[in-house]
């Protein structure tokens, strides 16, 4: 079996370097790489180069169009088999193909996504986000996990697809956000078995600060209408949990103004003041209490706290900033 991975690079030399170091330490060897500059400020063409004699690599480079279309055209230009997507911030383990190898024999799959997991090299606030993207407290610990809600979605950080099932899909539809998810489901419609490798898990180094990491939430709940918009079954209800868990907030915050306007004299602002602050003190220690022994660190798992709050807060925000605008205005 012959694998062609597939990069998409934006700007991100050092990132690139580092995976492609882990990739010199596969076992299994029968592969190429295929790195698209996605139209970078920062061109990494003399780093991916440079492992020429260490690993079958090519590179090109094409005019800005989003993630998507970069896989695409690695897509027309592959040889292998079967095509492994990753983003370019992730470490692969050297286990890595032969435990896809292994999947797709035993599971006799068309597509397959793998888990990510935090490497530990990385930050405390890399660690702090891998947390809370896997967390039960916020994505009901269902990313790349046995125990999804429906049919599996493999993400483009870790994601892997036959030849035939590229020729029949023709690849990705769209450029970004939420662009793997909506190829996800097309695979599965057009008959495709598409499963989890669980053994299949990558280092996956996310954003490196919570500015960063609060955009890119912010975009994953845009997404998900977008989502919607072309498949309106796909939208469940655990996708608007963060949307409610704004509304909660925001009206918490609200009781709360009121009850300190009346002086703590009107009762019901009181009654609703203390609830829900007890609810969310409540949420709070579990989460923390849940992510201490996940990393076994006091300041990693405070950082994963304020990182779930962020992503909820993010992912909230944009799924009702889309919803307002593509379904309720219908722009």
């Amino acid at each position: 079996m012959f694998f062609s991975i597939i990069v998409p690079l934006y700007n991100r030399p050092q990132e690139i370097d580092e995976m492609l170091d882990s990739l010199t330490k596969q076992h299994y060897s029968n592969f190429e790489v295929i790195v698209i500059e996605d139209g970078s400020t920062i061109p990494a063409k003399e780093i991916v180069e440079g492992y020429k004699g260490r690993l079958d690599v090519h590179y090109y480079s094409k005019q800005n169009q989003g993630q998507g279309f970069a896989r695409n055209d690695g897509f027309a230009r592959a040889k292998g088999d079967w095509f492994i997507v990753f983003d370019s911030d992730i470490i692969v383990p050297s286990e890595y193909l032969q435990h896809v190898a292994r999947g797709i024999n035993n599971q006799n799959i068309d597509a397959f996504g793998g888990p990510d997991a935090a490497h530990e090299s990385f930050s405390a606030t890399q660690k702090a986000i891998s947390y809370s993207m896997t967390s039960p407290f916020t994505t009901g610990g269902i990313r790349g996990n046995k125990a999804h809600i429906g049919a599996f979605h493999p993400r483009s950080f870790n994601m892997g697809i036959s030849r035939a099932v590229y020729e029949q899909t023709g690849g990705f539809r769209f450029s970004r956000r939420s662009e793997d998810i909506e190829f996800s489901i097309r695979m599965i419609e057009q008959g495709f078995r598409v499963e989890l490798i669980a053994d299949a898990f990558v280092y996956h180094k996310r954003r490196s600060t919570f500015g960063q990491f609060f955009r890119q939430a912010q975009s994953f709940g845009k997404g998900r209408i977008d989502i919607y918009k072309v498949f309106p079954n796909e939208l469940k209800w655990v996708h608007a949990l963060p949307a409610f868990f704004v509304i909660g907030l925001v009206l918490l915050l609200v009781c709360l103004a009121l009850h300190l306007a009346c002086e703590g004299e009107h009762a019901l602002f009181s009654f609703l003041s203390c609830l829900g602050g007890s609810l969310l003190l409540l949420y709070t220690v579990l989460l923390f209490l849940h992510a201490l022994g996940k990393t076994k660190r006091i300041k990693i798992a405070g950082l994963s706290v304020a990182a779930a709050y962020i992503q909820l807060c993010a992912y909230g925000l944009g799924f009702i900033e889309n919803y307002v605008e593509k379904v309720v205005l219908k722009n």
